[in-house]
């Protein structure tokens, strides 16, 4: 799974697919209606590679949670908790048991669990381990 060209915009509900990337803004697309749009640099844009969850050990990877909840759901959607605070939490602490309580708020769980269901609608989680090149291999891509 590429995370690396969903975007999350601060102020914006949804995901975004970065589509092309100019001098001083990005074509973005909505993965709920299609449409698209600029965005610029200081909307707050994140892609979701680079986000994490607070854990009492480390930080663990958005893609690593998504597919804790792919495996625990078996690919299915989150449906029937969203909304309901203490059944998010008790499905969040099922599929990342050491989640932070105090740092990781049910609104999070909740924005969480809605990209999960978005990119479960547009097929765009696998349980494919992203590969970390090793040093020989970095050396011959350069």
């Amino acid at each position: 799974m590429d995370l690396s060209k969903i975007l999350s915009i601060s102020g914006k509900n949804g995901l975004y697919k970065l589509i092309n990337q100019g001098k001083t803004n990005f074509i973005v697309e909505s993965l709920e209606d299609g449409k698209r749009m600029p965005a610029f640099s200081h909307d707050g844009i994140s892609t979701l590679d680079n986000i994490a969850i607070f854990t009492d050990t480390e930080d663990m990877p958005l893609e690593k949670v998504f597919q804790s909840i792919f495996k625990h759901l078996d690919g299915a959607p989150i449906e029937g908790v969203i909304g309901d605070s203490e059944k998010m939490k008790q499905l969040f602490e099922t599929v990342l048991p050491d989640y932070d309580k105090e740092r990781v708020y049910v609104s999070n769980i909740k924005k969480v669990f809605s990209w999960y269901n978005l990119l479960i609608k547009h097929n765009l989680i696998d349980l494919e381990e992203k590969e970390e090149p090793t040093e020989g291999e970095e050396q011959a891509s350069e």
